[in-house]
């Protein structure tokens, strides 16, 4: 997890800084709700990653293994070392969370946001 943290890409910050938790409460007036908010979205991240790597490694995947199949497969290594150092869904959430860019609504007061 540490070199998710330390490899962050340009539309991140360089470091895992602290956030406000009132800038966290602000959009939705409760902090809960806003975290729930948060990690529903960093699972919708995850997913999607999890699925467009396992795509793209697809095409590596062979049911015979053999030592110079896996010393010739540097594709495949350099496609895992990208993913290693993109950021941690629960970043890439509060991030997107803060500057609006998620939809929600809630709905016991029919509100869309």
């Amino acid at each position: 997890m540490n070199k998710l943290r330390k490899h962050m890409s340009a539309n991140t910050t360089n470091v895992v800084e602290a956030k406000n938790l009132m800038e966290i409460k602000a959009p939705t007036g409760n902090l809960y709700e806003s975290i729930a908010i948060i990690a529903k979205r960093a699972n919708q991240i995850n997913i999607s990653l999890k699925e467009e790597l396992h795509n793209k490694l697809e095409e590596f995947a062979s049911h015979t293994d053999s030592l110079e199949e896996i010393h010739e497969n540097k594709e495949q290594i350099e496609i895992s070392r990208a993913y290693e150092k993109m950021p941690n869904p629960a970043i890439l959430a509060t991030q997107e969370f803060l500057e609006g860019k998620v939809y929600y609504r809630n709905n016991d007061d029919d509100l869309f946001r």
